[in-house]
């Protein structure tokens, strides 16, 4: 059971790394540092929004129209974390 832990932490590292570099990658095409003509940048950015999409589509749906401030990277982060503290303090279940 420690390992179906360690791979539950393990996924949820990932995930947030994949929104850390999405939220990133969006402020670096908006302010003109990264372009999306070249290939490597685009395809990145696809992959991270066919990734991400899905995930951020389903929180969207609750939030609030904001005028073009898109928080629900911010809300799935926090819920990323918040699993993290749950499954860390039940820790000993997977023990």
């Amino acid at each position: 059971m420690q390992s179906l832990f360690q791979i539950l932490m393990l996924l949820l590292d990932v995930l947030w790394f994949f929104i850390i570099a999405h939220v990133i990658m969006s402020w670096l095409i908006n302010f003109q540092v990264l372009n999306l003509r070249q290939q490597f940048v685009a395809k990145v950015w696809d992959g991270l929004n066919r990734l991400l999409e899905p995930i951020y589509s389903r929180v969207r749906r609750f939030l609030p129209p904001m005028s073009g401030i898109d928080l629900a990277p911010l809300v799935v982060l926090v819920a990323v974390y918040a699993l993290r503290i749950v499954l860390i303090n039940n820790a000993a279940a997977f023990y």
